[in-house]
């Protein structure tokens, strides 16, 4: 899997994404979690779990204050899509991407390949084994009280992503 992070700094490149204003040194630093990182890797299975624990281990290194629970939602849905790609999207796709955007209040996973098919979230049938994995993504999406959509980008392929809000850990 091949790490097209933004180096050491998690910041992203730039700055902040809007100017408030203020004199540069009154400008709100972004917290030492926050940043965009972006992964590539091969459309085959072995790229399931791969994609799950760089997302893991990403979140434990940056020190994202996220909850147990949001964690294992998250890290299923990237499981979830990165497997939608592999199976439907290989064939015209042969990589695609994760990236991972962290702020302040929420995280944001994403999975894009370059096959123009836009998928549907199919409803729950229970004969069937398999096939759910959107409705999933967007149930998991719904409980945490994200949001998640399907993207067409510019180069004819496609861009799912879900945004989860993150919440501080109470310790006890």
């Amino acid at each position: 899997m091949d790490d097209h992070g933004r180096g050491p700094d998690p910041r992203p490149a730039g700055g902040p994404a809007a100017p408030t204003g203020l004199p540069a040194e009154a400008e709100p630093r972004p917290l030492p979690y926050e940043g965009v990182w972006r992964f590539t890797a091969p459309a085959v299975d072995a790229s399931v779990p791969q994609a799950r624990h760089a997302v893991r281990d990403l979140l434990y290194r940056q020190g994202v204050p996220i909850t147990d629970d949001l964690a294992q939602g998250l890290l299923l849905i990237v499981s979830e899509l990165v497997t939608n790609a592999v199976r439907h999207a290989a064939v015209l796709s042969p990589t695609l991407a994760v990236e991972i955007a962290v702020e302040a209040e929420w995280v944001r996973v994403s999975v894009e390949d370059s096959h123009p098919y836009r998928p549907t979230a199919l409803e729950t049938d229970h004969g069937r084994t398999g096939g759910r994995g959107l409705l999933l993504v967007r149930e998991i999406t719904r409980e945490a009280g994200g949001a998640c959509d399907v993207e067409h980008t510019a180069s004819g392929g496609k861009v799912i992503w879900a945004a989860l809000p993150l919440r501080p850990v109470r310790l006890p």
